[in-house]
């Protein structure tokens, strides 16, 4: 009987209120949750646009100041092509003044030693007398495409044009049958 007497711990079923209904007991909680989840969404809402925003100034700010240095590379890159340019411009009247003061012999000879595209444009740009005696000491064929190039002709040629077929070469026998092919 001393047992009996004795105050025990409650387990946890037995502490629910008298004559409530299990039902309401979790409807009640849910409810809590609920009204928890719909008291804090406007308050993360306004936190997560706050902080879309913030990241948005940022990235804004990173792009306005690349994009600033990418007008200041473009305007180093100008610089230099405008200087490079002078300088090429400089550099091919000088060349072509050279090649005007050279002898036609010594002239043919340093142009035919050059790449095609090179060789015409010196040429178109020395005076006409000073060109027809470096193309007259070359041999024909390398002169007629030098001047094929300076009049474009070479260039429009090649593009209206077909590729030529092969021809057969007398070195191929012929079929066993007779036949052509």
């Amino acid at each position: 009987m001393l047992a009996a007497a004795l105050p025990t711990r409650a387990a946890p079923q037995d502490l629910k209120k008298p004559g409530a209904e299990p039902g309401k007991a979790e409807a009640e909680s849910g409810d809590g949750v609920g009204r928890y989840c719909a008291n804090i969404a406007p308050v993360a809402i306004e936190a997560r646009i706050a902080w879309q925003t913030k990241r948005l100034n940022e990235l804004d700010a990173q792009i306005k100041r690349r994009i600033a240095e990418l007008d200041a590379k473009e305007a180093e890159a100008r610089d230099w092509v405008s200087k490079r340019e002078d300088m090429l411009k400089k550099a091919g009247d000088d060349i072509v003044a050279i090649y005007s003061k050279m002898q036609p012999e010594a002239a043919s000879a340093q142009l035919i030693a050059m790449d095609d595209v090179s060789a015409a444009a010196i040429l178109s740009k020395l005076n006409p007398r000073a060109a027809s005696a470096i193309l007259n000491e070359m041999d024909a064929a390398r002169a007629a495409k030098l001047t094929d190039l300076i009049s474009g002709a070479a260039k429009s040629a090649n593009a209206a044009a077909p590729a030529p077929e092969p021809q057969p070469t007398a070195a191929q026998p012929a079929p066993a049958d007779g036949n052509k092919s």
